[in-house]
């Protein structure tokens, strides 16, 4: 038996591939989960956590966030996404660097921790820096530049760049828990040249693309009127999209362009939250769902969330599509689960490491706690009992890569305090820049 050995014992079992739930015990070797069975021996285990009243599943996948915007929570409240962006946002961002993505990702990565998130899926600027953190963190990440060139060739040229050398210089690292994608921003961000040319690029290298489309009626109007097609019909047209694809937002959507989706086999991660709180719309999940599509969800930036907490964004998702369909039954509390584990693992193609609790694959393994006020009494089902009366803050235990990272609700790895303190410094200062 490794030296690195944790056996989590007497835990509530929830496993999105088949949703059975046992009281079992899990053995962790290293990074991998080594054996899951009623007894295992505990002898030469280095370290035990009694999970007694505790439901243990994967680690949630957010599927689309940018984390460095922690440092901007709150910032720009009760507007439309156009004057956020233009009159905010993007005011801000001219003023950032290295250094103040770097504390954000951390101060993202608390959040990220606590409630249960183990893996995210990033698109920002000065990304190395970003992975700086996430190499101290502990945390796996998708990590892709956001590249935006308004039809300017040299910029564009620049932005390609900048996302290859982000590949060169991180994919693979942090004992290989960061990955590289690229990050066209949007189909109104980036040119066609642009989106062409990492379509190319993507093929060349076997990298992946996260990208926003279709978050908001403007966007379709604007689209629609440069280009003669919705935004998915003129992705589709220049032959852009394929399986490697992730989709952020998705809320306005023909049923010709979910056929595209479906066709082409586009990912798409889906961000309720914050597409409530800019009024952008509410997308069709359940009929996405219903197309054999695979649905993950994101919470998107802590400036339009304004948390991290993908548990509320679950229920969050759920009751908004059985409100919007006026039937109870759609976005159900097993698809919810499967949404923030499997699918967000199969969106990010890491499904063979992670996203379910089985031998052989990463132990990346959350413990949520039922001896609190929320949880009691235990609902019919450990998936009800987590969609709909959990929340970020009953997370106990969070282990990626079989380490650690919080226990008891304490973090183990990062100091919280000093993080926060370095955070609110960061975003007094960039305010003072403006």
């Amino acid at each position: 038996m490794s030296d690195n050995t944790i056996l989590i014992k007497n835990a509530l079992i929830l496993n999105p591939n088949n949703f059975e739930e046992k009281k079992q015990s899990v053995l962790i070797e290293n990074d991998l989960i080594s054996e899951i069975s009623d007894v295992i021996d505990e002898s030469n285990v280095e370290k035990i956590i009694d999970a007694e009243g505790k439901i243990l599943l994967p680690g949630f996948v957010n599927t689309h966030t940018h984390l460095s915007m922690t440092l901007f929570r709150g910032l720009a409240d009760d507007l439309s996404l156009d004057s956020w962006l233009n009159d905010h946002i993007w005011p801000m961002e001219a003023n950032l660097n290295g250094d103040y993505c770097y504390i954000g990702a951390l101060l993202g990565a608390v959040e990220l921790i606590k409630s249960g998130t183990t893996t995210f899926s990033d698109m920002y600027f000065y990304m190395e820096d970003v992975a700086r953190a996430i190499d101290e963190a502990g945390i796996r990440a998708v990590l892709s530049y956001g590249m935006i060139d308004f039809g300017d060739a040299e910029r564009r040229e620049a932005e390609i760049k900048e996302n290859l050398t982000l590949f060169e210089n991180c994919d693979g690292m942090a004992d290989g828990r960061i990955k590289v994608f690229f990050g066209p921003h949007s189909p109104y961000t980036a040119s066609e040249e642009l989106l062409i040319k990492v379509r190319q690029l993507a093929d060349e290298y076997n990298m992946g693309i996260h990208i926003h489309v279709s978050e908001t009626q403007k966007e379709i109007d604007d689209v629609s009127a440069e280009k003669g097609l919705r935004p998915f019909e003129y992705l589709d047209k220049i032959g852009f999209l394929g399986p490697d694809v992730v989709a952020a937002h998705c809320v306005w959507l023909s049923d010709d362009e979910i056929e595209i989706i479906k066709k082409n086999g586009v990912k798409v991660s889906h961000n309720p939250c914050s597409n409530m709180k800019l009024a952008s719309g509410i997308a069709p999940v359940s009929k996405l769902i219903e197309n054999d599509i695979c649905v993950s969800i994101g919470t998107d930036g802590a400036s339009s969330n304004n948390n991290l907490d993908l548990i509320e964004e679950l229920k969050t998702a759920s009751l908004l599509q059985k409100v919007s369909t006026l039937d109870p039954n759609v976005l159900n509390s097993y698809e919810a689960i499967a949404m923030a584990t499997i699918k967000g693992a199969e969106a990010l193609g890491l499904d063979d490491e992670i996203g379910s609790i089985e031998v052989g694959k990463k132990a990346d393994i959350i413990l949520i706690d039922t001896n609190s006020a929320n949880m009691v009494p235990d609902s019919s089902t450990l998936t009800s009992n987590i969609i709909y009366s959990a929340n970020g803050s009953n997370v106990d235990t969070t282990i990626c890569n079989g380490k650690i990272l919080m226990e008891n609700k304490k973090l183990t790895v990062l100091d919280e305090q000093e993080i926060y303190d370095k955070a609110r410094k960061a975003i007094k200062n960039l305010k003072e820049a403006i």
